[in-house]
């Protein structure tokens, strides 16, 4: 049995569990959070692959390792739209301008990273590895958040 709202519509179960999109500033939030997280995990790998230390009593260097990254993407990626409010409900445009956005960050990072961890040109090898596994990773969060808030904004 559905009951009044003042408005005398029906509260039915979808009005009630209808989600609404993710208001901007929480948006931008998340996202932030999320792309410091995959920056994060891709220094722990990198970190535990070359049997660097890793675990708690490595999280300090895990994160001087990931500043670089992080550093070149939050410095290009705003620029150039990733965190435009039009594409957080648009998963396509999500990735398109996710995936324009490191590409164009990647140079300033491991400019970054010669400049304060290798003292000197980083390895090609070392460059590709970052291009690909950090755009992957940033794509395995954002085309699913964006997705999320589309599903979220269409119930509504």
């Amino acid at each position: 049995m559905s009951t009044m709202e003042e408005t005398n519509r029906p509260v039915t179960e979808k009005n009630v569990r209808a989600k609404k999109e993710i208001p901007y500033n929480q948006a931008v939030i998340m996202l932030v959070i999320g792309d410091l997280i995959c920056f994060l995990i891709f220094a722990a790998l990198g970190r535990n692959t070359h049997g660097e230390a890793s675990g708690l009593a490595a999280i300090t260097q895990i994160i001087i390792t990931a500043l670089p990254f992080a550093a070149g993407w939050f410095l290009v990626s705003p620029f150039l739209g990733a965190f435009r409010h039009k594409i957080l409900t648009q998963p396509r445009a999500m990735v398109m301008r996710t995936a324009l956005a490191w590409l164009l960050a990647w140079p300033f990072a491991m400019l970054l990273r010669g400049i304060f961890v290798d003292h000197g040109i980083p390895p090609l090898s070392f460059a590709i590895v970052v291009l690909l596994f950090n755009m992957l990773l940033l794509l395995i969060w954002r085309w699913p958040f964006a997705l999320n808030n589309s599903m979220r904004k269409r119930e509504a």
